[in-house]
């Protein structure tokens, strides 16, 4: 049986997630702030994690590898919005998410990479709305919420950075733009449902792609 570690499950994109990857006779690792969902399954079990705090962040992984079972998929959904409505960057929250979007990350999953097995797969959960080659196209990517593009931007950076780190190990790394969802980020005038989106990235997360590679639906994205 193959093992996933998703962050993020409590709701929305990741909750799908975690019930699709279940669906295809996964054993799934979910994370959630509160250590708690509403998932029901006896290959599922959840932990803890606040991905601004490193002392969670070494808990979590220390029950994991408790465990002794290799991670096959790492998921890295788990993020914040929090200069949806602004223009200009506001430092404060620019720190905040930078501490949980990119740096609690990177921190999860360098811990992580000791438990992944090979032939592994780390899939970091970007946007569209961090890609540079996509930035001048205002009409689609208005100028607000700052922080959050510059997380994202950074995120994708890390992902090739560590997918040409890992190549020799066989390990492939994504960055996935999940779409316009229907989630309590993406609002509910978004196109697709966090099912759907879902569907895309397992599909994504199940193959083996080129690594170190920006993706939508199967389709390579502009950095």
């Amino acid at each position: 049986m193959k093992t996933a570690l998703i962050t993020g499950i409590s709701r929305g994109i990741g909750e799908a997630l975690a019930k699709k990857f279940l669906e295809e006779g996964y054993r799934v690792f979910g994370t959630s702030l509160s250590g708690k969902s509403t998932i029901s399954d006896e290959n599922f079990s959840v932990h803890q994690l606040d991905l601004a705090s490193s002392e969670s962040i070494k808990n979590c992984v220390e029950q994991i590898a408790k465990t002794g079972v290799k991670i096959d998929i790492l998921i890295n959904n788990a993020g914040v919005l929090l200069d949806e409505e602004e223009t200009v960057v506001d430092l404060d929250k620019l720190r905040k998410t930078l501490e949980v979007n990119l740096i609690g990350t990177i921190d999860l999953t360098e811990q992580i990479i000791p438990l992944i097995s090979e032939k592994g797969h780390v899939i970091n959960l970007s946007s569209t709305a961090g890609s540079l080659g996509l930035a001048d196209t205002s009409s689609h990517y208005p100028h607000h919420y700052p922080a959050y593009k510059i997380s994202k931007t950074a995120l994708n950076m890390y992902t090739k950075t560590l997918a040409i780190r890992l190549k020799s190990k066989d390990i492939i790394v994504s960055s996935v733009h999940p779409g316009w969802v229907r989630t309590d980020m993406g609002g509910e005038e978004a196109d697709i449902s966090p099912e759907e989106s879902a569907q895309g990235i397992f599909n994504l997360a199940a193959s083996r792609p080129a690594t170190g590679q920006f993706w939508f639906n199967g389709d390579r994205l502009p950095w």
